[in-house]
């Protein structure tokens, strides 16, 4: 018998008037397992991911979490399914009027009605295994580096002891060496947790460092799924040529007639 997945989409659709953004995506993350969907801007990614949050609800389709369908679940179910999830955002999105720890705690604070006291300290050892000091709490994140922000960023995503984190386009606006960097810190700190990690990015260097399995989606289908060892021998024309940057391909024709 095969495991039930962490979460599993079937047939999921959601469009915006008349623009379809979603339209039939089938896609399964396995426990334990880091899956990254790779797509350009606009096919769908983020959508998908807030559909999966209940942030979004979708026109059709069936969403689950731990084989429990989540898109007609509300109140208190919804929320015990949200306290599953760690989240990355692609801007960090610190919260600008509260210190680096308070940020790193928000959720322990907030959704778990922790004592400040217990929450700090969580929150302080949450920054040292993103490699950062006891004094980076103290600061405000305007203060901060876009590299230490990710890093602060990610503390918070852990701090909750998450079964799932999501990370969305994770070294969005870093350098290189910075963006390896994260990428590094995002694969120990998963396997750390034992987490089932889902990631949306169009950096294919993040997305072979950080994924067990990579998926694409495009036109608001999932049309290629393996593992990440095989995204360069996918033998898919779409997927060859986002993986390779070219900009002769099947991709660059539909946006010519655009």
């Amino acid at each position: 018998m095969t495991a039930t997945p962490k979460i599993s989409l079937r047939d999921v659709h959601k469009a915006f008037g008349p623009k379809k953004v979603l339209q039939g995506v089938n896609l399964d993350v396995l426990k334990g397992s880091s899956l990254v969907v790779i797509g350009g801007s606009g096919t769908g990614k983020s959508v998908m991911l807030k559909s999966i949050l209940g942030l979004l609800r979708p026109d059709s389709g069936s969403i689950k979490v731990d084989g429990k369908e989540v898109t007609s679940m509300s109140g208190r179910d919804r929320e015990k399914v949200l306290r599953k999830f760690g989240m990355l955002f692609q801007g960090a999105a610190l919260f600008d009027s509260l210190a680096v720890w308070e940020n790193v705690a928000f959720g322990l604070i907030q959704g778990q009605h922790m004592k400040r006291k217990d929450a700090k300290e969580i929150a302080i050892d949450s920054l040292h295994k993103v490699g950062l000091s006891s004094d980076v709490g103290a600061l405000n994140p305007a203060e901060l580096s876009g590299g230490m922000q990710k890093r602060v960023g990610l503390a918070r995503a852990i701090a909750t002891q998450p079964e799932i984190i999501f990370f969305d386009e994770p070294t969005t606006g870093l350098d290189p060496i910075m963006a390896d960097v994260i990428n590094d810190l995002i694969v120990e700190r998963v396997k750390d947790l034992g987490a089932t990690a889902l990631s949306i990015t169009h950096d294919m260097a993040s997305a072979r460092k950080i994924a067990d399995y990579i998926a694409m989606i495009y036109h608001g289908e999932i049309i290629w799924h393996g593992p990440a060892s095989q995204v360069d021998s996918s033998g898919n024309p779409y997927v060859e040529q986002f993986v390779h940057g070219k900009a002769d391909g099947p991709i660059q024709m539909e946006v010519r007639k655009g």
